[in-house]
């Protein structure tokens, strides 16, 4: 791992490629990290891009400050402008999976000109997913567990007992490999907690979508792979999602769920490599 440092924020972060060719930043979801992104980033690297994926806010050892104040879209979309910043990236390519992929909604929303191309895996845009979890009686059902993550120290009671069983059930597609480096970042102090705060610090957002505007219109190229057996994300949140894409824009339906990169790995890759190529500067 590698080190960024951003004012009093540290990132850790996973890079493969040439540092002069084109920036893409990976974006890793709940409960994963950069090592998600371990063997896909040399895929992409390899055609010719510079791969970054960071351990997020709260992920990072040290960029992990207490209090859920600090886990809010705006904090977390400043992070992903200052890092391509601090790698001398004006442009730059975003793949994001999980909450990655909410983050990334908000950085192309509110920063379209520095953004190349974005990837979306599993989640997709925030008004269309709030207003389904607010409205849908299945993603209702899906997403239970947000609602859940509010309380104080019951779900990181909940999470650690019988030694990570609920997480190591919910990592059906991950390897030995990527488990141990899960479990190693989440048994770190206070980040289970931080991971939790992305939960707490934006659920007024979340039961405001029926009554306002969180997230308008995209512009950027966009390509949003989900998978139709996932079972964080259902079909409404998905359909009423594509109404919001004003530029170019693909949609990939996958017979998968919600671990897109494990799952489907070969198919992830090429789509992905394919967008990157149509939307590279040079």
């Amino acid at each position: 791992m590698k080190k960024l440092n951003l004012g009093k924020l540290t990132f850790s972060y996973l890079d493969s490629g040439k540092e002069t060719d084109e920036l893409v930043i990976l974006l890793h979801g709940f409960p994963e990290t950069s090592f998600m992104y371990h063997d896909l980033i040399e895929g992409i690297s390899a055609k010719g891009f510079y791969c970054v994926a960071p351990n997020m806010r709260g992920y990072s050892s040290g960029a992990r400050p207490s209090g859920r104040k600090h886990y809010t879209r705006d904090k977390l979309t400043q992070d992903v402008i200052d890092i391509a910043q601090e790698l001398g990236k004006e442009k730059f390519h975003l793949v994001g999976h999980d909450w990655g992929a909410a983050i990334g909604w908000q950085v192309v929303h509110d920063y379209p000109d520095r953004i190349l191309s974005w990837t979306a895996l599993s989640v997709p845009h925030t008004q269309s997913f709030f207003e389904a979890i607010l409205n849908d009686k299945d993603q209702q059902k899906k997403s239970e567990y947000i609602k859940m993550f509010q309380f104080p120290f019951l779900p990181e009671m909940k999470i650690r007992s019988k030694n990570y069983k609920l997480l190591r059930k919910l990592w059906y597609a991950q390897s030995e490999e990527e488990v141990e480096d899960y479990l190693a970042v989440i048994k770190e102090k206070g980040a289970l907690t931080a991971m939790l705060n992305y939960y707490r610090a934006n659920y007024k957002a979340l039961k405001r979508a029926d009554q306002e505007t969180i997230l308008g219109d995209i512009q950027v190229p966009t390509l949003f792979l989900w998978g139709s057996k996932d079972i964080a994300v259902g079909k409404v949140a998905v359909e009423n999602g594509h109404r919001f894409m004003k530029g170019d824009y693909k949609f990939l339906e996958l017979d998968a769920g919600h671990w897109l990169v494990q799952e489907k790995y070969d198919e992830v890759k090429e789509a992905i490599i394919q967008h990157l190529k149509t939307h590279k500067r040079v």
